[in-house]
């Protein structure tokens, strides 16, 4: 089973020095607000590929005023292997990430750990422009393929070039055509990853016995019928070049790509259902993406819910935390109070997180 066993915060957000030792049961964080809770498991979200549940840069999550730096070290297990890592920023530098003691790119992370999260500012999914559910979507597919960090980082160097070329104005079709084969390779790999993990979720969901409601969910685009595969999207770009010159933009390509979603039990899109069945409709892809890692890998995932239970009524929390309970999964999980908490008894680890004079501190109970 995954899970974090041992975990110590250094000089990171409001926490000077943490150190937690935790074994694989769910873990309830409670607290008042600001007191830090957020910020201790917006560490163990760095443990996945990509920038954190905040997308926060480096410099961001130094302590201030004394913006010294951070470290953040943890041991994770996986059934019989276990991996100290280890991140690092300097003076507002860049992180940087160790494995074992070795240096390693962030995109390694993905092979090692798998972490799903749910925060509040994700409940207006569903509402919220196309480019926060391609986010959704593609922390998704990333813990289906660690390769997809990857994929997404080179289509994103290659749409770079050739948009600083249409700024340019350059009509020459031979300065795009590099380019433009290398942007259709990579996006034909992210339709193709989207579409898998997309199968998959609704595999997960179908199998499945929960108190949350089902979620159809359907890869859209803003621009019409963008091809999926590489000769397809290879010819599209080289037939947008025009268009293009005169946004200064690349206008087609899986960076347009949306994800449409519908309360499958009652056929209503999800952007107009109620905000509660808005939250549940997220719950359940959730877990429905940690089922579906769990049959895969043999294990579940990671999972950081922050605030989730302060939504939730009583039968609905006790749904959730059965769920995580017969999942196996690790949780980690943030409210106000223990009350909030209840429902987990003895199956649960409790850490309390307050404020001392500007600096967290946490507790086990």
């Amino acid at each position: 089973m995954l899970h974090l066993e041992h975990l110590t915060l250094s000089h990171f957000r409001s926490h000077r020095r943490a150190e937690v030792h935790v074994d694989a049961r769910p873990v309830a964080i409670y607290g008042p607000n600001g007191a830090g809770k957020t910020n201790l498991i917006e560490a163990v979200s760095l443990f996945s590929p990509g920038r954190g549940l905040r997308r926060a840069s480096a410099q961001e999550m130094a302590r201030r005023p004394e913006s010294l730096g951070w470290k953040i070290t943890g041991m994770l297990r996986a059934g019989g292997d276990a991996h100290e890592v280890a991140f690092t920023s300097e003076g507002g530098a860049s992180r940087n990430v160790t494995i074992d003691g070795k240096p390693a790119p962030q995109t390694a992370l993905g092979r090692i750990s798998r972490v799903l999260w749910l925060i509040p500012s994700m409940d207006r999914l569903w509402i919220e422009a196309p480019e926060g559910r391609r986010r959704f979507l593609d922390r998704m597919t990333l813990s289906f393929f660690p390769d997809h960090a990857q994929a997404t980082l080179d289509y994103e160097k290659a749409m770079r070039e050739r948009n600083r070329l249409l700024k340019d104005e350059v009509r020459d079709a031979g300065w795009y055509a590099a380019v433009e084969a290398q942007m259709a390779r990579t996006g034909a790999v992210l339709t193709a990853n989207r579409q898998s993990a997309l199968a998959r979720i609704a595999a997960a969901q179908a199998g499945a016995e929960t108190a949350f409601p089902a979620a159809d969910l359907e890869l859209t685009s803003t621009e019409a019928d963008i091809p999926e595969d590489e000769a397809g999207l290879r010819a599209a770009l080289a037939e947008s070049r025009f268009r293009d010159i005169a946004a200064g933009r690349t206008l087609v390509g899986p960076h347009r790509a949306d994800l449409y979603g519908v309360f499958a039990a009652k056929g209503i899109p999800a952007s107009d259902c109620s905000t509660g069945e808005q939250k549940a409709l997220l719950i359940s892809l959730i877990l429905a993406n940690a089922r579906a890692l769990a049959a895969d890998t043999g294990a579940p995932p990671l999972l950081l819910l922050d605030e989730v239970a302060a939504h939730l009524d009583a039968g609905r929390r006790a749904a959730l935390y059965a769920e995580i309970g017969a999942l196996g999964a690790q949780a980690w999980m943030t409210g106000t109070g223990p009350e909030l908490f209840e429902e987990l008894g003895e199956g649960a680890q409790r850490l309390e997180v307050t404020e001392d004079a500007g600096l967290s501190v946490v507790r086990a109970l």
